[in-house]
């Protein structure tokens, strides 16, 4: 519904000219297409640092004068203590709540500020923010009030986020018989200024407004438009509260009627078609019924707000926030999906360099998925942690939308990135769903047999000229990184290829850095010297890099070099240094290496001279949705055009080590419902073109392994031998996963191993080996 250029009464008589089921219908719908079926909150605790106020609103509770309270503010070990007792309960935001500038009307409020050390209530504010961040983790969110640039200014780097409520912009209701009168901060072009202010100081920043004070439904729909243009010009609105009035005893407005529940429903979908579907819009569930929050969620909400396990709602204490499972199961019932998010909204969270003073940004750069949202488990790719349950069937409001995509990829369609991206956006039942839909297409198409392959790894320099900064194997610079840099000669390949044998190899993996003293003729000679040591070993060797560099330094086109390499001893490639096919993130990732055109050039000769590869993902770092989406789609295309390749694999970022992490200009991997899903989308993406999907037991461990192998994958890659790249890197999941292991991860995920070749043919031979026995069909 557009209103672009429409004033607030032409507004409300189009809205009001629509039933309220239709209204809400279409408020939902807009609310699907954007957010899917998600509802956030923050899980945080309440700081009423100070309960003092200059502001005299007749319907507030919170605020009192000093006789009725000991102390003016908050000590700071009483912060402290709040702090991390919502630290031990698994809280993310310490929320502080406190009057507007009480110092400006209590000789007690100045002299409580002079014992604490401070002239104002925003610099102990700052102080405490500051300590809170530093000593439990938690990210503060601050409501202090009324604030100038300066204010802002001072706060911001100890704040993820800040806010206040605008709540109307009536000037009539800051009049004699208002609910504001005698209240100099609500006066509207003061509020007003505040939220500019914010915008300007790049703080994300939460608002919203009061219905039922006595406002009219046109200055309800001038409020918002208020709040939307202040968006449009700074970006910074991170969601909108549309916020019902209670009656609360001992207020002027005790007896004032609170607005019904159709009028709170019909403000919210107000809301939702005048801010955007992309606009977060809250309700707080304490000021509902349960059984009233169904109806929120169809009107267009997509937010809890803040529901604290530890503290009181101190601004409506006679509304207890609801228990975290009873909110989750009325969410549930309504076709959503409850999730956690953090003091900074996740839009926000997804570019926190943007929003956020550097510090706070790598706290929330850490914390977070792809899509903004915090990973609640321990898990992280190349961990020994055991991963978390993956959620239970079921159905959601999207579940029609992804059953229709998933369709759409049984049948062989090229699906389009936004279809992709809500694939990977999916939580809750609708993860079963995908990932059960994967496992039928996998046994369709690759039938119930495990497979793996007996390889040697052989990364025979860890020296390189490349700058990538996820690397922490290459020593080109990184001095700092663990091990020393090594190069090891031709001669001792050879030995190590000829071992390989003897232990049962089908095939030897060769790769390394770029050495400065590499050229195309190294290449050559280290084929020339494995094949005279393994005769008959499959060569996996060279990723792209490793190939153009050998190519320039020679001077030969692609197709011609890489066939001299294959009359040396080449079989086939691997798929590695594509990391993400995006150039926008290849330019923060690995500036200096093969871009995505070198990359698929590299393939294509390849397969055009009859050397098939691999190719690989390696996600979960600084990358989104839509470039997971155009890095499957890329391989889709260039394996419809050239067949080559012979299986795809998922290669979750390893984050312990790597220097952008350490650096904090990374994620820290993704989520194990992002691991797994990649793996259960990528079968769906790539089908029919791409029949095998490999999983990584370097990269998920034995336990993750198992989870992606019945999402989808039918590929557990190599025993690895001597694997050395995920190890760089902080992974923790060994150098060697023999046989009898593989088979015992094929028992769990109930189906049965086999060996097999490079390219996916029949082993003659059982393996019996030193590495153990295996079943060969």
């Amino acid at each position: 519904m557009g209103f672009a250029g429409m004033t607030a009464g032409a507004i409300l008589q189009d809205l009001e000219a629509i039933p309220l089921a239709d209204l809400m219908a279409r408020a939902e719908q807009a609310t699907l297409a954007h957010h899917g079926a998600l509802v956030t909150y923050s899980r945080k605790v309440f700081i009423p640092l100070t309960q003092l106020c200059r502001d005299v609103c007749h319907y507030c509770t919170f605020a009192t004068t000093p006789g009725k309270i000991g102390k003016a503010y908050l000590s700071r070990d009483e912060v402290l203590a709040i702090a991390r007792a919502g630290q031990a309960a698994g809280c993310r935001e310490a929320l502080f709540t406190l009057g507007d500038r009480p110092e400006d009307r209590y000789q007690a409020a100045r002299d409580g500020l002079a014992a604490l050390g401070h002239e104002s209530t925003l610099s102990y504010v700052r102080e405490m923010a500051e300590a809170v961040l530093a000593e439990t983790g938690l990210l503060p969110h601050l409501n202090p009030g009324i604030m100038a640039d300066a204010d802002y200014a001072m706060l911001r780097p100890y704040a993820a986020s800040m806010g206040l409520m605008l709540e109307t912009v009536s000037d009539r209701l800051a009049q004699k018989g208002g609910p504001h009168f005698g209240s100099p901060d609500k006066v509207p072009a003061v509020r007003l200024e505040t939220l500019e202010a914010a915008g300007r100081a790049k703080v994300p920043f939460t608002t919203g407004l009061l219905i039922g004070i006595g406002e009219t439904r046109l200055e309800r729909i001038e409020t918002l438009l208020a709040i939307r243009d202040s968006h449009a010009r700074h970006g910074h609105v991170q969601e909108v509260i549309v916020q019902n009035f209670k009656a609360k005893a001992g207020t002027r407005m005790a007896g004032h009627p609170e607005p019904g529940l159709d009028d709170h429903l019909w403000t919210i979908a107000a809301a939702r078609m005048i801010l955007g579907p992309a606009m977060t819009i809250q309700a707080p569930p304490n000021l509902h019924a349960p059984d009233e929050l169904a109806a929120l969620l169809a009107a267009g909400v997509n937010d809890w707000g803040g529901v604290s396990p530890v503290t009181p709602d101190h601004v409506n204490p006679e509304a207890p926030w609801p228990h975290l499972g009873t909110l989750a199961k009325a969410t549930a019932a309504a076709g959503r999906v409850l999730v956690e998010r953090l003091a900074i909204g996740p839009a926000f969270a997804q570019n926190p360099k943007a929003w956020l003073d550097p510090v706070l940004a790598v706290k929330v750069r850490q914390q977070v998925d792809a899509r903004g949202l915090p990973i609640i488990e321990s898990w992280r790719a190349g961990s020994e942690e055991a991963p978390p349950s993956l959620p239970e069937a079921g159905r959601t409001a999207i579940s029609p939308v992804i059953e229709a995509i998933i369709a759409r990829a049984q049948a062989g369609t090229r699906l389009d990135i936004a279809e992709i991206e809500t694939l990977f956006a999916a939580d809750g039942p609708d993860v079963a769903l995908i990932t059960s839909a994967a496992d039928a297409l996998r046994a369709q198409t690759a039938g119930d047999a495990i497979s793996y392959v007996i390889n040697r790894n052989i990364n025979y320099t860890n020296i390189c000229l490349y700058r990538c900064t996820f690397c922490a194997f290459s020593k080109g610079g990184n001095k700092d990184l663990r091990g020393p840099a090594y190069l090891i000669d031709e001669a001792e390949i050879a030995r190590r290829s000829a071992e390989a044998v003897e232990r049962g190899a089908t095939e030897v993996c060769l790769q390394g850095g770029i050495h400065p003293e590499f050229d195309g003729n190294t290449y050559h000679r280290i084929l020339r010297a494995v094949r005279s040591a393994a005769p008959d070993i499959h060569i996996h060797a060279f990723s792209p890099l490793e190939i153009t560099h050998g190519a320039q330094t020679l001077n030969m086109p692609l197709p011609e070099y890489i066939a001299w390499l294959k009359e040396a001893g080449l079989s086939t490639l691997p798929g590695t240094a594509a990391e993400i096919l995006v150039d926008e993130v290849r330019a923060i990732i690995c500036p200096d290496k093969v871009n995505t055109a070198q990359w698929l050039d590299v393939m294509r000769a390849a397969h055009s001279v009859g050397v098939r590869s691999t190719a690989t993902i390696m996600f979960g770092h600084v990358d989104r949705y839509e470039h997971w989406a155009k890095h499957l789609l890329v391989v889709r295309d260039l394996q419809e055009e050239t067949g080559g390749f012979t299986e795809f694999v998922p290669l979750p970022y390893v984050h312990m080590e790597a220097p952008m992490w350490r650096k904090g200009q990374s994620r820290s991997g993704p989520s194990f419902r992002e691991a797994v899903l990649m793996h259960a989308i990528a079968r769906l993406v790539l089908h029919p073109l791409i029949p095998n999907i490999q999983t990584s037991w370097v990269k998920l461990g034995p336990e993750g392994a198992v989870d992606a192998l019945r999402a989808g994958a039918n590929d557990l890659g190599g025993v690895l031998m001597d694997e050395s790249i995920t190890r760089a890197a902080g992974g923790q999941n060994g150098q060697l996963f023999g046989p009898n292991r593989m088979a015992d991860l094929a028992v769990s995920a109930g189906r049965y191993i086999r060996q097999r070749t490079t390219i996916y043919g029949k082993v003659g031979i059982p393996a019996s080996t030193t590495l153990g026995v295996c079943h060969v069909d």
